[in-house]
């Protein structure tokens, strides 16, 4: 078993973490403050190939393996969630299901405006009134000549205001229950479509995040991905693979905060001495460190293993999504209380990371969810 990234990876690591040395971190804190969205950045991360990473070059792409791409996420991450929550999204739940589930048509369409970012994407799954239990959508889809007609609303959608293009996942006949739900492409052009105002957030201040309203929404037949009564399936597999790019994204986290709380532990002096030489600190600086380690592992196994089509995947990204989002609210609980008061000031990043890091175990499936798919893996059901 090699644990050794290959010189391509490493590459990368490094090339995304220079970008957000140099043109993210100086305005992280700015764009938090005012909650401001990151689009002054969307240039120069489609410059780096970040906007399409899993995306085959003939698309427009960089077509990165999954390692890659959770090496990616993690850096960007490290110095700014928002941005690396962004680059995520349109990554994995916009692109990934209009590659594995397009036509050749649509693919061709909408992979090379989104891999250069000339576009942004976005998932529309959860509702109102139904978040993991997806099987009770209500936005429904009708079908009318050759158009598809929608009409409902979703909630707690990223991208939004700025998106192009949405896989939007609705119900085309209601008494098959999940069975019955399809995946379409819609872009926000289209007539009844409509963004709803901005959720105003704990964290992630400087992605956006909003609802979406269907009003007799019309789309070209030809949009539906794949076939009727294939949308739960183009969902849950969605999800297998995005659940890398969050559990990625939680290490990143994690690991800014650290290294925050490493530096100001070695600043800050009590009784004489810096704090990171007091066993009760150095101990949990310790802990979270492992913590870490753990985290990134079990994030590169599942990256590993969609990459090599491995069986397990949905147990892996599901482990390694549940660790890494506890783990990086954790660990940054642990930052704030080694900064002690100044970890409660918004002048400190790992105030801004502390806020961050919470929904990670919410969006992309909550930790309970998270906790069913692996006992029902382990346990055969």
């Amino acid at each position: 078993m090699n644990f050794e990234l290959n010189s391509d990876q490493k590459m990368i690591r490094e090339m995304v973490r220079d970008f957000a040395e140099t043109k993210i971190r100086p305005g992280v804190m700015k764009r938090d403050h005012e909650g401001r969205f990151i689009d002054e950045l969307i240039p120069g991360l489609a410059e780096l190939g970040l906007l399409g990473m899993l995306v085959p070059d003939a698309y427009g792409g960089s077509g990165l393996d999954n390692v890659s791409y959770a090496l990616a996420i993690e850096e960007l991450a490290r110095v700014c969630p928002s941005t690396a929550v962004t680059v995520s999204v349109t990554n994995s739940v916009c692109q990934d299901p209009i590659l594995m589930f397009g036509s050749e048509e649509q693919k061709r369409k909408y992979l090379p405006p989104l891999a250069k970012g000339e576009w942004i994407g976005g998932f529309c799954l959860t509702e109102p009134g139904s978040g993991s239990d997806a099987g009770s959508l209500k936005t429904r889809a009708e079908k009318r000549g050759g158009k598809y007609i929608l009409n409902g609303s979703k909630a707690w959608i990223t991208n939004t205001h700025y998106g192009k293009v949405f896989v939007v996942i609705a119900s085309t006949d209601p008494s098959k229950g999940a069975k019955g739900v399809s995946a379409f492409i819609v872009e926000s052009s289209s007539p009844g479509f409509e963004f709803l105002p901005l959720e105003h957030k704990m964290g992630l201040k400087a992605s956006v995040t909003s609802g979406i309203s269907f009003d007799n929404c019309e789309i070209p037949a030809e949009n539906i991905l794949g076939t009727e009564g294939m949308g739960m399936r183009v969902a849950l597999t969605t999800l297998d693979g995005s659940r890398i790019g969050i559990a990625a994204q939680s290490v990143g986290i994690a690991q800014g905060a650290f290294e925050e709380a490493v530096k100001y532990a070695g600043q800050r002096e009590t009784f004489g001495k810096p704090i990171k030489d007091h066993q009760a600190i150095g101990f949990m600086i310790a802990e979270m460190g492992t913590e870490i380690e753990a985290a990134r592992l079990m994030t590169m196994k599942a990256a590993a293993l969609r990459d090599a089509k491995g069986p397990g995947l949905s147990r892996a990204s599901s482990m390694a999504k549940l660790f890494a989002s506890e783990t990086a609210k954790k660990v940054c609980d642990a930052a704030v209380q080694i900064h002690g008061a100044y970890g409660y000031s918004n002048e400190y990043a790992v105030e801004r990371f502390y806020r961050d890091a919470r929904v990670t175990t919410i969006y992309e499936g909550t930790s309970e969810v998270q906790r069913m798919v692996i006992a029902r893996s382990l346990l055969g059901r």
